[in-house]
């Protein structure tokens, strides 16, 4: 009882400072002709509730395409829907079709912040309670510390806010480790089926259930599991597009909104390799869009292959989730039209590992918030971000002591550091050397804070400030993406001391 009284408490703080952080500025509100994200949610329930389906995604004189055209799949509109009847009931000025463009009151923006609270209650933070109560060789207050952090970290509460389709993945993955297969597919269908990004973790997903059919014979029990697998996957699908799916060109049509291949490899200043190497090298200058998304699409295969092949060789679930790290993150620095929030993808896994890795995974997660910096100071975040991340950082550092956790077995790395000695005998200082470079993180991540909310930046060089943010970050995340990798590859299949979600 004691536990889960504390477990609560800890529930109700982290829901307080994601409500209080929420009472902030939107994002472009007040300024036409878009309005910001704010208008984007509601003018979705405007559409949604008014046009029939088949003009969901269609450009017309009653959906234009270029105001905040839907871009996501099936489920986010049928959830737009659903908020939509609610809405109509309260005030059907909210959803009229094109007079309520641009509409903002205090009544609709408490609306709109209960429909996210509650579809977090619902689907994001029973997934990461669950996961931490049930992790196995872990103390109750570990437990709860972990609960904490998860809630607690500033990219999820800066960010949108709500994170629904991460709590699919959630509950994906919390399937999974009680070998529940079809409903950890099932989570996960739903998890793609409402943001297409969650593409990120579908080669684990595919990779773990693959190998665990593998492992328990292809001619038995494995191709049972793999029939019962893959007739989950396709009714998911089939029951969430099954309106859309009346004639082909519908179905092209969601697609083409889904993946806009003619956008070009990026557009804003994000924290991967392209927005990077375009400081040096203008490559939308030098290479056709075609080659452009042939060269995206060769380094992101080539970057996660070696973590998806020794997953689907050999399947543990700690391993598993490793793999979505290493996966999703080179998703993140090589693919093809990455968005800045797309580093949330890779901060979930990594918040799942903050028991096992608490200094590195902190690390993380300090970066992958930095990385956002621009997007916050545009949307008028600083004091909120700065609030947040202190707070976080203090909670890890008290709850796991991440200074002292910096040993070889701490950081996972005893295995890739004793094949190192065996060319370099010397190479001894490791632990050190990652503490070391923490510490010159932070403090650089603090300096550039400090320079982006308080200098202006010189004529000629106007985006001074988002570039060098998103050039530092990146440098971070190649750091990691090799550490991750040395992490999966290194490791043992049947360690001991896999800690282990019971």
């Amino acid at each position: 009882m004691e536990k889960w009284s504390l477990m609560t408490i800890t529930v109700l703080l982290g829901l307080i400072v994601r409500w209080m952080v929420s009472f902030g500025s939107y994002s472009g509100a007040g300024k036409p002709p878009m309005y910001g994200d704010y208008e984007a949610q509601r003018h979705w329930q405007e559409v949604t509730y008014n046009l029939p389906i088949k003009q969901w995604y269609f450009n017309t004189s009653d959906n234009n395409l270029q105001y905040w055209g839907l871009d996501y799949p099936p489920l986010t509109a049928y959830h737009s829907l659903l908020c939509a009847y609610v809405a109509k009931l309260i005030n059907p000025d909210w959803i009229a079709l094109h007079t309520s463009r641009g509409y903002e009151s205090q009544p609709h923006k408490l609306f709109m912040r209960a429909t996210v609270l509650i579809a977090d209650l619902l689907v994001y933070i029973p997934a990461v309670i669950l996961y931490c109560c049930y992790l196995k060789e872990t103390s109750t207050k570990k437990k709860i510390a972990s609960a904490l952090c998860i809630l607690l970290y500033p990219g999820l509460i800066l960010i949108d806010y709500g994170h629904f389709h991460l709590g699919f993945a959630l509950w994906g993955v919390l399937s999974l480790s009680y070998d529940w297969d079809l409903l950890g597919s099932l989570a996960f269908c739903l998890a793609i089926n409402y943001k297409q990004m969650e593409l990120y973790h579908s080669l684990p997903f595919f990779c773990y259930l693959l190998g665990k059919c593998f492992q328990k014979g292809l001619t038995g029990k494995g191709l049972v599991l793999l029939i019962k697998i893959a007739f989950t996957v396709v009714a998911s699908f089939a029951i969430c597009w099954l309106p859309f799916c009346t004639e082909v060109e519908q179905i092209l049509q969601v697609l083409r909104r889904l993946f806009p291949i003619d956008r070009g490899l990026f557009e804003d200043k994000v924290a991967n390799i392209w927005c990077s190497l375009n400081v040096l090298i203008k490559i939308k200058n030098v290479m056709s869009p075609q080659t452009q998304l042939k060269l995206s699409f060769a380094f992101t295969f080539l970057t996660l292959l070696p973590a998806c092949i020794k997953l689907t060789l050999q399947p543990s679930l700690r391993g598993f989730k490793f793999a979505m790290i290493s996966c999703a993150l080179s998703f993140f620095l090589f693919s093809f039209q990455v968005h800045e929030k797309s580093i949330l993808l890779v901060s979930i896994p990594v918040c799942l590992m903050l028991n096992e890795i608490p200094l590195m995974s902190t690390w993380f997660l300090l970066v992958s918030t930095f990385s956002l910096l621009p997007l916050l100071l545009k949307d008028g975040l600083l004091l909120a971000y700065v609030v947040t991340t202190l707070a976080f950082l203090t909670v890890c550092e008290t709850s796991f002591s991440i200074f002292e956790k910096t040993s070889e077995e701490d950081l996972q790395l005893k295995s890739f550091s004793l094949s190192i000695r065996g060319y370099i005998p010397s190479f001894k200082a490791f632990p050190k050397i990652i503490k070391s470079l923490f510490i010159v993180s932070v403090t650089l991540m603090g300096i550039l804070t400090l320079m982006s909310a308080t200098l202006t930046p010189p004529q000629k060089l106007p985006d001074l400030f988002p570039v060098s943010v998103s050039v530092v970050s990146c440098l971070h995340f190649l750091f990691f993406l090799m550490y991750f990798n040395a992490v999966v590859l290194w490791d043992s299949r049947n360690g001991r001391n896999q800690k282990k979600i019971h």
